[in-house]
């Protein structure tokens, strides 16, 4: 009878234990190998008998040496732990290829296995099937959001994943608590070190901040990519809720004249660091004010405060060094600036990045043209595209777009017809979507 053989590389289970031990975590898995001199290693290993009978473990190398005989025959390991596994054909192969079979105990530890492997051979049963093996990276930090029956077990999770992945220094572990002045995740440490000021990259750009004491969520990089992609180079833009920048400064860095603003003093001073460290001082004007003073005074400010034309994209340091050599090498005096463009008074685009509550400030438009001057009122001969992320309970995409009107226009006072679009960012929990609303402002709103 045909006996069928199974190498089982999995770890040692050890449930339920709540601190770390790595030494635990060993496995000698003896399994049949062929003496074969170095000169037929190849030949053997390409041979179509082997085919099917060659050891076959992830980062397990197929051919080793002979702890008897190092400078010898080479061992090659198969599958099976026994001669009677063997098929007839990889028999007959190895009788007259081979110089004998013999046992090698295939030594798996600790660094072996995945991090998903290991935790589920530390978790409870029950527990395995959802097992946090996943985590969002910003910057050098892993953070996760564990469901409270994971909890008794966060240290050694954070533990596993940091042992596992080498780019992690920390992992942390998101709170249910939320700083309620500047919207912020509180968090605990669950193992590493204690450093919270990352280095993160996206969208050819370098961002650097407190994760401890900013917003920031690496799963909007599309959204963030996506609006970007929306705005013309020539554009003036102010974003309401900036953050630490990650529409500002790319945006800034296509060209775009940025007002960038944030209520937290935190991500107000690490927006001004990004904006320095990716050259976009000339761009991007940063703020430290409340959502709706902000949005009452922007477009008077650029008007009386106009950003230069937009002459090109900022040059990297590279470049910019470069056009200087030449231009001192040819007795050049560069000007950046051209003098029949018009300065950028105009407001394109507003971008309110705050879900929770970005709509709640929509009755700040209103009459932000009423008092203005007469000049003033005629470059907005065209209303600025407002871009407004916002959370809804609905799940059907008729029910949410209507959810979303109905609480924009009550805000507004008047119905919004003009380019509107409803885009769907993430769901962020099972009952509970968020969504992007653009739409043109109307006229009536600005000039009430």
């Amino acid at each position: 009878m045909h006996r069928h053989f199974h190498l089982d590389p999995s770890p040692p289970l050890h449930r339920e234990i709540t601190h770390l031990n790595r030494d635990l975590f060993r496995k000698s898995l003896p399994v049949l190998a062929a003496r074969v001199p170095p000169s037929k290693t190849g030949s053997v290993l390409k041979a179509q008998p082997m085919k099917n009978a060659l050891l076959d473990l992830p980062r397990i190398r197929t051919v080793a040496s002979d702890p008897s005989k190092p400078d010898g025959d080479r061992l090659v390991l198969l599958r099976f732990a026994d001669q009677v596994d063997l098929p007839a054909d990889t028999r007959e192969f190895l009788n007259k290829e081979a110089n004998g079979l013999t046992i090698y105990p295939v030594e798996l530890t600790y660094n072996y296995w995945t991090a998903d492997q290991i935790l589920h051979s530390i978790l409870p049963e029950e527990l395995c099937e959802g097992s946090p093996s996943g985590y969002a990276m910003t910057g050098h930090i892993a953070h996760l959001n564990l469901n409270a029956e994971y909890l008794p077990y966060k240290y050694i999770i954070g533990q596993v994943i940091l042992d596992k992945n080498k780019g992690i220094k920390t992992v942390v572990n998101k709170l249910d608590s939320i700083d309620t002045t500047f919207r912020f995740f509180k968090m605990e440490l669950l193992a590493g070190d204690p450093n919270y000021v990352v280095e993160h990259h996206e969208s050819d750009c370098r961002f650097i901040f407190d994760f401890t004491k900013v917003y920031w969520n690496s799963r909007l990089h599309t959204e963030h990519d996506r609006l970007v992609q929306k705005f013309a180079a020539e554009d003036v833009v102010a974003d309401v809720f900036a953050g630490v920048g990650p529409f500002a400064v790319p945006a800034g860095k296509k060209g775009c004249a940025v007002l960038a603003n944030d209520l937290n003093p935190e991500s107000a001073k690490y927006l001004r660091k990004n904006v320095d460290d990716n050259r976009v001082t000339d761009f991007v004007r940063v703020f430290c004010e409340d959502g709706r003073d902000f949005i009452r005074a922007a477009v008077s400010r650029v008007f009386n405060e106009p950003f230069a034309p937009y002459v090109g994209p900022p040059l990297s340091r590279t470049a910019h060094d470069k056009m200087r050599r030449r231009a001192r090498a040819e007795g050049v005096v560069t000007d950046t600036t051209k003098v029949d463009m018009l300065p950028r008074r105009r407001i394109a685009h507003f971008v309110m990045n705050l879900p929770d509550t970005a709509i709640q400030f929509l009755d700040a438009f209103r009459g932000i043209l009423s008092n203005a001057s007469e000049d003033l009122r005629e470059i907005y001969d065209i209303m600025p595209m407002i871009h407004c992320h916002c959370f809804t309970r609905e799940l059907e995409a008729e029910k949410a777009e209507e959810d979303i009107r109905q609480r924009v226009e009550e805000q507004l006072g008047c119905e919004i017809s003009e380019q509107v679009e409803l885009h769907l960012v993430r769901s962020v929990a099972p009952n509970k979507e968020m969504y992007c609303i653009s739409f043109r402002l109307p006229g009536s709103v600005a000039f009430e």
